[in-house]
């Protein structure tokens, strides 16, 4: 059996970052919106309200939570690119999760990564190589993160989470 929490296993970058690497990961985080779009279509209200796995996450959640992670992610984008080396601020996304905005129809972060996600990769197609390795430190992690790897990081986080989703449809038959 899968493992139903990292059912396209873990991230795991490349050791060393190509031009190639960028150009796929920033195709796949332009690609997100419409897959994720794809992958909840159809879906009632009750499937919206199942968890992908006993403990997880409802599919629902799963959608407002790809908005908030990478509306954040944004955010660590733009300090990295404009502060030397800024210690970001964390979040519990757990918590974040349970917020009453996650029983919100899907369609306003279906409709918010569409947008954000078009700006996102407007601003990812700008950067330079110096740029994509500019650093942010993560205060939980306990260390820096270049833009590169986290490029990379949240090109899988999009397909992780969809294939979330498209396992547990795999898996009920809807």
């Amino acid at each position: 059996m899968k493992d139903l929490r990292y059912p396209i296993g873990r991230y795991q970058a490349p050791e060393i970052i190509t031009e190639s690497h960028i150009i796929d990961w920033i195709s796949d985080i332009k690609n997100l919106p419409t897959a994720l779009r794809g992958t909840v279509a159809g879906l009632t209200t009750e499937q919206l309200d199942t968890p992908y796995r006993e403990g997880g996450w409802t599919v629902r959640q799963v959608v407002h939570h790809v908005a908030d992670s990478h509306l954040n992610s944004m955010i660590r984008y733009k300090w990295a690119l404009t502060e030397d080396k800024p210690t970001i601020k964390a979040y519990d996304e757990k918590l974040w999760a349970d917020l009453p905005d996650t029983k919100l129809d899907i369609v306003l972060s279906l409709n918010l990564l569409d947008a954000f996600h078009e700006k996102w990769v407007a601003l990812l197609n700008t950067l330079s190589r110096d740029q994509l390795r500019r650093e942010f430190y993560h205060p939980e992690a306990k260390r820096n993160m270049a833009l590169d790897w986290m490029t990379g990081l949240y090109a899988w986080h999009g397909k992780h989470h969809v294939a979330h989703i498209t396992n547990l449809r795999e898996r009920m038959g809807w």
